[in-house]
């Protein structure tokens, strides 16, 4: 039976935003001393997507967050979690549940979503230090989804070992792929290059020549970004976001907030025609990784998206000596520039016991078959096989 774990030993509250627990408290959970830290989680970040209200009720996202406490009232654990109303923003894409369910004649939305808003970045979810804590996390998800009587429970791009423990509690787990540039200690750009076959290097170096036509490129730490730059920068976002999804998720509130509290961790790509911005690449420093998170341009420029989301993101990853670069969702077309496919995990519970049984048995086909897809995406990266190299360093 397919019901919700009980911890009798642990109490559960739900908080309808941020702003209703200390940012101290929750950082201390978010962001401990002795882990990577994860800009996505800070109280920062989540609280400034609340108070700029890109994440709202009103937008599809009602924040519902549960804090874990043990028997003495101390703060133990802490869940990141949205009660939604759509599946936009998410990036593990379920809509074809959602569309069987109606079918069926059952209602899909509301669901509950553990993850960070519009950020497909993996990341701890599972805000405790014990599997027992975070095992009282998942539990608490799972009575409030009861109590609400909603659909779902959905934990998305959670690590590996969070999405073992969630199938434990009888969550189904599927997997992903993304394409991440991994560092081998490059002294520089050009030394990353000098692992690629030949085509690849020359084609790298012929895109980059084109994509630096006409224009200059400047990057931008957080605590020198002025107003008029983040006014550009927001500019060249809403104008790709309409393009791409009809409707940018994020407001110029939201950039605002970002830019004054995450400075230190923040790097922009710019790119001037005549002294005017036409493109912007908005990136985060978070551990030993590079996050580039969103990019936007005002005019059509060859391969400028790949210069300053790929290139310039691992130009900055060796200068700052960084283990890898992760540049946001899907994207084969990575794959020629020198960022490998590695998987992602999502967990997921499903009160409706038909289309439970349904997605289990859709995912126990495709995740076979998401492995083997990335077993073969692997084998078409562009690092050199065995080739000898001529005096210029080119392959023969």
């Amino acid at each position: 039976m397919n019901r919700p774990a009980r911890t009798p030993a642990l109490h559960v509250e739900v908080l309808d935003g941020l702003g209703a627990i200390d940012r101290g408290a929750w950082d201390a959970l978010a962001n401990p001393a002795d882990l990577a830290f994860d800009p996505f989680l800070s109280w920062d970040w989540l609280e400034a997507l609340e108070a700029s209200f890109s994440v709202a009720p009103e937008t599809g996202w009602a924040p519902q967050h549960l804090l874990l406490r043990d028997d003495g009232g101390g703060l133990i654990g802490a869940l990141p979690l949205y009660l939604k109303g759509h599946s936009y923003g998410e990036y593990v894409f379920d809509h074809a549940w959602a569309d069987a369910l109606h079918r069926a004649g059952g209602r899909y939305y509301p669901k509950l979503l553990s993850a960070v808003p519009f950020t497909p970045v993996t990341g701890r979810r599972l805000l405790a230090s014990t599997e027992p804590a975070r095992a009282g996390l998942l539990a608490g998800a799972l009575s409030l989804a009861a109590k609400q009587r909603v659909s779902s429970l959905h934990v998305n791009f959670l690590p590996e070992n969070e999405a073992r423990e969630a199938v434990g509690e009888g969550l189904l787990a599927r997997t992903g792929v993304q394409f991440h540039w991994e560092n081998q200690g490059y002294a520089s750009f050009e030394g990353f290059l000098d692992t690629l076959s030949s085509q690849k290097r020359k084609s790298i170096r012929r895109e980059r020549a084109r994509a630096m036509e006409g224009i200059t490129i400047e990057q931008i730490h957080g605590g020198d970004l002025t107003q008029h730059d983040w006014d550009a920068f927001f500019a060249c976002y809403q104008d790709t976001g309409a393009r791409k999804w009809g409707s940018p998720y994020l407001n110029r509130a939201f950039f605002g907030l970002i830019g004054a509290r995450m400075a230190a961790r923040i790097v922009m790509f710019v790119a001037k025609r005549d002294g005017r911005i036409i493109a912007a690449a908005l990136n985060f420093i978070g551990g030993d990784r590079l996050l580039g998170r969103y990019w936007g341009r005002l005019e059509d420029q060859p391969f400028l998206h790949f210069e300053l989301c790929y290139y310039r993101a691992i130009d900055l990853a060796i200068a700052l000596g960084l283990a890898r670069v992760e540049a946001g969702a899907q994207g084969e077309h990575k794959l020629a520039r020198g960022y490998a496919p590695v998987p992602t995990w999502s967990a997921h519970w499903i009160a409706h016991a038909g289309l439970r049984g349904a997605v289990a048995h859709y995912l126990k086909a495709e995740s076979p078959a998401m492995a083997e897809e990335i077993e073969q995406l692997a084998q078409h990266t562009p690092f050199r096989r065995g080739e000898a190299k001529d005096a210029s360093g080119d392959a023969t």
